[in-house]
């Protein structure tokens, strides 16, 4: 699976070249997130079944399951926990950023 990548905002030249409708094409990010993250999700895969909840759940779609397992971009992921409070076996737990 291919995750969005960051687009660069290009100012468009004329009134024709300004979007209608989303401000930018789906499937691309505008900007990382990880950069104001206090705590992020660590997944313990010794405790995780691969249920894929957090997966289903995330609200930014930045766990991907394409390797067989949950696997986060922390480039994109904003530490909101979602992840880790669902989890029911709690192989997800939320640690303190370095």
């Amino acid at each position: 699976m291919n995750r969005p990548g960051v687009v660069k905002f290009q100012q468009p030249k004329t009134i024709d070249e300004y979007p209608i409708g989303s401000t930018c094409k789906a499937g691309h990010l505008v900007d990382k997130n990880a950069g104001w993250r206090t705590f992020k999700p660590v997944i313990n895969y010794e405790k995780c079944v691969n249920c894929f909840r957090c997966f289903l759940l995330c609200p930014d779609g930045v766990i991907d399951k394409s390797e067989g397992k949950p696997v986060i971009d922390y480039d994109f992921c904003k530490g909101c926990g979602v992840c880790a409070n669902e989890c029911k076996l709690g192989a997800i737990t939320m640690e303190k950023e370095a």
